[in-house]
């Protein structure tokens, strides 16, 4: 008889294997969201995995307004240094209007256009600074009388802010316009009329347009200013120290020929010769301090920063043959003295370093006149000259880095001279 054998034990319940399952579910849940959340967000990592985006835009007309005072302009351009801050203001204008047109032009929504002057603050700084030290580099700021003279002192001053603008617009104007469409690597698709980069047109609708109107005003203005120098007679007091004086002389010798099919048949040969007697030293009614510092011992004597007080040029006129065809005007005439004037000036501050020896001749010259009346306070008493421009701190004040500065509450409005 056979025995009956014991049942097999069973299996276990399926608890565990769904709880895999279920873990598994779980994680891969956790995952996708993860994922979702990586692709839409827009951190830097993003910003990589995308493939960059072309931004599609529908040009439309408009037209350029700087709302610019143009008689203000000129008169700013014309004289940088006593107009700093209107200067300054100027450019920060006149740059903003253009992002303005550009804007316009590319049809962009009004919350970007609201972005514009936020966006161009960041850049504003730096830029008037690069702004002015170039125009000023450019253009001879002391040279305001006689470029009056020869009907070209606004029309130089608006050529070189063209030159200037022109080197820095489209650098900022595609760096902010790229910043608030968020092109870096993409393309930008754009259709309508007359479709241009945000460069083309900051430069061909807007500074192009703006320097000729400009300049056409310049015109005016200079003539208008050379004329009434030959009937106005000034008198002015003067209180000038002239430390450093330079004479020179230079010739200028030009041709002019009339070809017809790439033949000469006229020319007109002009040779000019000058000499020049150029001072320069310290506008004393600018800035001229005296102070005493008893503690230390000594008299402060301050200065404004060295600049040419007066340019004589004396011209002759060594040949002149004048062809049949090839002529010579008054005009022609006076824009070849001009330029003499200009190198001598020019040659004067590079060469010749009138400023700087007007500079270090000061110091002799003050000891000569106040020393001896400076000794007699005292024999520990001395003499100490210092410049307007200088980085030392002022002589009864410590250090400036010690001191708290407070800044005035920035504030821009246009300039309209009397």
């Amino acid at each position: 008889m056979a025995t009956q054998q014991p049942d097999a034990p069973q299996p276990a319940s399926g608890t565990p294997a769904l709880g895999k399952q279920i873990l598994l579910l779980a994680l891969i849940s956790v995952a996708g969201v993860l994922l979702f959340r990586l692709l839409t967000s827009d951190n830097a990592v993003t910003d990589m995995l995308k493939k960059p985006q072309g931004v599609q835009l529908t040009y439309i007309p408009s037209d350029f307004n700087p709302n610019l005072n143009e008689e203000a302009t000129l008169q700013i351009l014309s004289q940088p240094e006593k107009y700093r801050k209107e200067f300054d203001d100027l450019v920060y204008n006149f740059n903003l209007s253009l992002l303005y047109h550009v804007a316009n032009r590319m049809n962009l929504d009004d919350s970007l256009k609201r972005r514009l002057e936020p966006e161009y603050r960041k850049h504003h700084e730096y830029l008037k600074s690069l702004y002015f030290s170039d125009f000023v580099a450019l253009k001879d700021t002391t040279a305001y009388l006689y470029e009056n003279w020869y009907h070209d002192n606004s029309n130089q001053a608006v050529r070189v802010f063209n030159e200037v603008a022109g080197k820095y617009t489209c650098f900022f104007v595609t760096q902010i316009i790229a910043t608030l469409l968020k092109v870096t690597d993409g393309q930008l698709l754009a259709k309508g009329r007359n479709v241009d980069n945000p460069c083309g047109i900051a430069i061909n609708e807007a500074l192009r347009p703006m320097v000729e109107r400009l300049q056409t005003r310049a015109a005016i203005r200079d003539f208008s200013a050379s004329r009434g120098m030959l009937r106005d007679k000034v008198s002015q007091g003067i209180a000038e120290l002239a430390t450093y004086e330079v004479r020179s002389r230079m010739g200028l010798d030009k041709s002019l020929s009339y070809k017809i099919f790439g033949i000469p048949v006229s020319r007109t040969d002009i040779r000019i010769e000058a000499m020049s007697v150029i001072k320069a030293g310290f506008k004393l009614d600018q800035n001229f301090d005296v102070t005493f510092n008893p503690r230390k011992g000594v008299v402060y004597v301050t200065l404004p920063p060295p600049t040419i007080l007066s340019h004589e040029v004396f011209p002759r006129v060594d040949k002149l043959d004048v062809g049949i065809l090839a002529g010579i005007n008054e005009e022609e005439m006076n824009r070849n003295f001009n330029e003499l004037r200009r190198q001598f000036r020019q040659d004067a501050i590079e060469n010749d370093r009138i400023l700087e020896r007007a500079r270090e001749r000061a110091d002799s010259v003050l000891q000569l006149m106040l020393g001896p009346v400076v000794k007699s306070m005292g024999k520990k008493y001395r003499l100490e000259l210092r410049f307007r421009d200088s980085s030392l701190p002022p002589p009864d004040q410590p250090d400036a880095s010690q001191q708290p500065t407070r800044r005035a509450p920035a504030t821009r409005q246009q300039f309209i001279p009397q």
